[in-house]
Parts: structure tokens; C-alpha cells; sequence
């Protein structure tokens, strides 16, 4: 389930679900901003509730560094991917001339130079693993200068590829990716220039796929998979499991740039292959089956994709017993598909057993983001279907195991202490939710400058809040001071300014404000919307509404009669897409 955002404004709902909260990137902020919303509407809103942060960086990067394609083993180490692919030999740099039976020392299988490539890797994973990255860092550089130099030289081979290659990932552990973009290109420069029969090319692809699919150059990702997939092909032919590892990333690539229906046909093919090589119910088939369930949900396909994950929970089953808990997190998987069904009764009942399964087999501490987002998930369920209490109960577990495991004033609270003010807001308890919101502030502005745009999101829940209370003036102040913030790290045309606007004008509608600067407020709303969402959007379909009022309360006729053509229009359109 994606994360989840506070109690969103009719207006702005798709810009809000398609961020992601509390240190994940958005594409309207930097990084580490918790971006949520609320409504002031004082009505029944759907609730959206925060996920907790989780390490996005330290996940992110989570491949073996030269991985080799000889073994597989599916593990539940990465817990919020719910397994991670674990392709390495018992040594992890890989044999590549044994592996690919083109040894030149057959007795040892390494070669001088793979050897030194091996401890140049092995120093650097060792030096960063110590959190000596100064050290592994002058270590890198070092070996890029005396590479650029042979480069500049005119030796443009096999061996500075496979040193690039080390370098490029060791840059990509410490997190400097612009560097590793830079090293990409000049590896690019040197194997497009090489023969496919080339020893070491294939794991140099493989890290060059990964790493580009990890900044996001998913196009440049899948040339690279697709070349040492076919060299692969002809070497061991097209069932081999040597094609396993490449083609999950090229599966995975090859999704992300939208060719959704060849991601499934990569996925299909991968899963064929390990049936025939292991059988139907070995372990190995939960990471395919894991990535093509994830794109069928993706994609609106529930039901396939409920099939995926019902297979994952059995093969779980019946390797490690049904009260593992690995076959907890596989029951959290099958739960999102069953949300995605509409099934939230078979859902809830699936987010409880998975819970429950997790906790008492001491699989993973009480305070792992796995379980507190499982915890959330089914808190925000629990809302969705009117069983609030229950949700809110959930909420109150997950801030009372950070407090107990964190501290009581530790900013991971901050999340809780919002979703709860949501739950209490949810049930007319606003008295509480200002309390909630008040104590979150105050342990944010421990850590944050007054003007950090991550702080301007409980602020402005909070405007909404006190406006609820009917404290419109003090509520007014504090959306004034958001939309200051907002401005100044968004830009004064920004959806999160946009949004702020449009608080704004339900504030000052109950204080009294002139309807003519309402107007103007809300056609700036307008402007936003329509570039942002589109000219036939729910959101401007809304908020042309309440031009369409204000037009008529201020006698401006001529003007009115367009735009409520347009709302009109817009209107019935939607009835027409809720019927179809």
C-alpha cells in the first residue's frame, strides 16, 4: 500500500496520493519532507494516514556488489521489498572466467588481475562497512585518477572497464551518484566498444543495468540488461538460470518505463525457467512472483495479481511452516491485493494473521518499519470501513512502541502523533487532535528550522484544525505563515502553495474575508490546478464551483455565464465516467 497522506482536500486528492511522505523523494520538494494534507470541509473525509520513513537510501542500493548468477536464494532480508535477491557466490566477487568456463589458471580459477580487482573491492566494502568512508572514498579516487590517465592514454579495454566497474559501485555504496552517472558514461564509452566474447563483460553489463536502474536511467538500464541477456542466450541457451539475474532487472527496467505488458512477458519467462530447473514450488519463484504481482496491482489487475501472492504465501507454507514469519509478510502482500479488489473484510483479516504471525514468531523487533507500516495499513483499513476505534487503537500501539523503544520526544513520533490527530479529527475530537498536533510541532522544531518546508505540513493541519474549533483568526495566522514557507521552498505557483490557497479561502470565507479577493485567491487555485492536473480534472471541476458562487454573489454575470458552462460540462462528464 502507498503512503498516506492526511485527511486530503477534495481538491487536491491526486496530488496528494501521488507523493510520498516523511523522508521519500517528491517531485515538488526535496527530499526528507513529510508531505501531507488535510480538508476543512466539515464533512466525512477518506482517510490517508502516514507510513512510517523507512531507509529509502539504504534500500535502495541493497544489490551484491559482483554478484554471480551461479546460485540463487530468495530471503526476506529487505523487508520492505519483502525479499531480497540474493545472487552471490560463497565469495562475493565473482570467479567470472571459472563461472563462464573460460579460465585461464584452472587450478585456482582467478586470474592476477581479477585478484587484485577483488581486494581493491574487498578494502573498500570493508573500509565502508567500518564507516571508514573518508578512507574508501580517497581509495576510489585514487584508483579513478591512474585509470583516467591509462583512459587518456588511449587504453580504452577490458581492464579499465572491470576497474571502472569497481569504482562505480563503490561510489554508489557511499552514495555519491552523480559521480557514479559520470563513471557510467565512461564505462559506456569503453564496452560499446568491446566484443560480446569479451571475459568479465557480462558481470560489468549486469552492474552497469543495475546501477542505471538505480538512478533512474531506466532506458540506458534496459540496453544494458538486453545485451548481456543475448550473450548469455547464446552461451547457455534461453532456459538457462544463468539469464535469471538479468532478467529481473531487465523486467524491472523495462516496467518502470511503462512497457507493462513486456515486464509481465520478462516475469513469465523468468518463472518458467526456475519451474523447469527446480520445480513449481521452490523458493526461488517468490522474487518473480513478488515483482509481477506488484505490476499487475500496478496496472489495475487485481485478481492476477492475488494469484501471485497467494503462490508466495503457499510456497512459504510449506518451505518454513505456517507460523513463520516470513509467511507474515507474504500475507501482507496478498492483504494489498485484496484492498485492491475491494475485499477490505478478507483484507483486514489478512493484515491481523500477518501481524500476529510476525509477533510471535520473534521474526523482526516490535519497532521494525515493516510491522509499524503493516500496523498503519490496517489502521487506515479499519477507518476506511468505519471501525475507527480500532484503527486508532493501532495507532496508539505504534507510539507507544516508538516512545518506548525511541524516546518520547524522538522526531520517528512525530508520524504517530499526526496520524492520531487525523483519527481524532475523523471523530469530531478536535480539542484532542490540536493537543497531538501541538506536541508533534514542538519535537519538530527541536530538529528543524522554523522555515523548513516539512514542518509547514502539520501547521497547516493545524490552521485546519483550530478553524474546526471555530478559532478562525488564530487559524488564519497559521495558514499565513504555511503559505510563506510553502512559497519560498515551492515556488509562489507550487501545488503545495495551491493547496494552501485553497485552505486559505474556507478560512476567510468563515472570518468574513471580501468576496472579491476570495475570487482572486481561488482563480490562483485555478491556474494551478489546470496545469498541474489537466483542464477536465475532478480538482479544477471543484474548485470552478466555487468561482461560479463568488461570481454570482459579486453580480459579475457575463463572467459567471462561461465558467458555469464549463463546470457543467465538466459535471456531467463525471457522472458519466462514475456510470460507465
Amino acid at each position: 500500500m502507498a503512503a498516506f497522506f492526511l485527511l486530503p482536500s477534495p481538491s487536491f486528492i491526486n496530488y496528494r496520493k501521488s507523493q510520498v511522505c516523511l523522508g521519500m523523494h517528491s517531485e515538488h520538494g526535496p527530499k526528507g519532507i513529510a508531505c501531507y494534507s488535510i480538508c476543512l470541509q466539515k464533512q466525512e473525509c477518506d482517510i490517508e494516514l502516514y507510513m512510517v520513513p523507512n531507509k529509502a537510501v539504504a534500500r535502495h542500493w541493497r544489490f551484491k556488489l559482483f554478484a554471480s548468477v551461479g546460485s540463487l536464494k530468495a530471503d526476506v532480508a529487505d523487508k520492505e521489498n519483502l525479499v531480497c535477491f540474493d545472487a552471490s557466490a560463497p565469495s562475493d566477487f565473482p570467479r567470472y572466467n571459472t563461472m563462464l568456463g573460460r579460465s585461464s589458471h584452472p587450478i585456482d580459477g582467478m586470474s592476477d588481475f581479477e585478484r587484485q580487482l577483488q581486494e581493491l573491492f574487498n578494502e573498500v566494502k570493508t573500509m565502508i562497512m567500518m564507516g571508514n568512508t573518508i578512507d574508501a572514498i580517497d581509495l576510489l579516487q585514487a584508483n579513478y585518477e591512474t585509470v583516467k590517465e591509462q583512459m587518456d592514454a588511449g587504453k580504452k579495454g577490458m581492464e579499465e572497464a572491470a576497474i571502472l566497474d569497481i569504482i562505480a559501485l563503490g561510489y554508489m555504496a557511499v552514495g555519491d551518484l552523480k559521480f557514479v552517472g559520470f563513471l557510467l558514461d565512461m564505462m559506456n564509452e569503453v564496452v560499446d566498444s568491446l566484443k560480446d566474447n569479451e571475459p568479465l563483460l557480462d558481470s560489468i553489463l549486469k552492474h552497469m543495468g543495475s546501477m542505471y536502474s538505480a538512478l533512474g536511467k531506466f532506458e540506458e538500464s534496459v540496453l544494458m540488461y538486453r545485451r548481456v541477456t543475448n550473450n548469455l542466450e547464446r552461451i547457455y541457451g534461453k532456459n538457462s538460470t544463468y539469464l535469471i539475474t538479468p532478467l529481473l532487472g531487465l523486467a524491472k527496467a523495462v516496467g518502470s518505463i511503462g512497457r507493462v505488458r513486456k515486464a509481465a512477458e520478462v516475469y513469465h519467462r523468468i518463472i518458467t525457467i526456475l519451474e523447469l530447473d527446480r520445480g513449481a514450488e521452490s523458493e526461488d519463484l517468490v522474487l518473480p512472483l513478488y515483482g509481477l504481482g506488484n505490476l499487475l496491482i500496478k496496472e489495475g489487475k487485481a485478481t492476477d495479481a492475488e494469484s501471485a501472492f497467494v503462490r508466495i504465501l503457499e510456497i512459504y507454507t510449506k518451505v518454513y511452516g505456517e507460523n513463520d514469519g516470513r509467511v507474515g509478510i507474504a500475507m501482507r502482500s496478498l492483504a494489498h491485493a485484496k484492498c485492491a479488489k475491494g475485499n477490505a473484510d478478507e483484507a483486514i483479516d489478512l493484515y491481523k494473521n500477518a501481524l500476529h504471525v510476525i509477533k510471535d514468531s520473534d521474526y523482526m523487533s516490535l519497532d521494525d518499519s515493516l510491522t509499524e507500516n503493516m500496523r498503519i495499513d490496517l489502521a487506515e483499513l479499519l477507518h476506511t470501513v468505519g471501525r475507527g476505534k480500532e484503527g486508532r487503537e493501532l495507532l496508539e500501539e505504534c507510539l507507544l512502541i516508538t516512545e518506548r523503544y525511541k524516546g518520547k520526544e524522538h522526531p520517528s513520533s512525530v508520524t504517530h502523533l499526526l496520524n492520531l490527530a487525523t483519527s481524532y479529527s475523523l471523530s469530531k475530537n478536535f480539542v484532542e487532535a490540536e493537543r497531538l498536533l501541538r506536541t508533534g510541532l514542538e519535537i519538530m522544531s527541536k530538529t528543524v528550522s522554523p522555515d523548513d518546508p516539512s514542518i509547514s505540513f502539520p501547521m497547516l493541519h493545524l490552521g485546519v484544525t483550530l478553524h474546526h474549533l471555530n478559532r478562525d483568526e488564530e487559524a488564519e495566522q497559521i495558514v499565513l505563515e504555511v503559505l510563506r514557507i510553502r512559497g519560498k521552498a515551492f515556488g509562489k505557483d507550487s501545488l503545495p502553495v495551491g493547496e494552501t490557497l485553497d485552505c486559505l479561502v474556507s478560512i476567510q470565507t468563515g472570518s468574513g474575508k471580501e468576496d472579491a479577493k476570495l475570487l482572486e485567491l481561488l482563480k490562483r487555485v485555478l491556474s494551478i490546478q489546470e496545469r498541474e492536473f489537466g483542464t477536465e480534472s475532478e480538482q479544477v471541476m471543484l474548485t470552478l464551483k466555487k468561482i461560479v458562487f463568488y461570481l454570482d454573489k459579486l453580480g459579475r454575470k457575463d463572467e459567471k455565464f462561461s465558467l458555469q458552462k464549463r463546470f457543467s460540462f465538466l459535471k456531467n462528464k463525471s457522472k458519466q465516467n462514475v456510470q460507465y
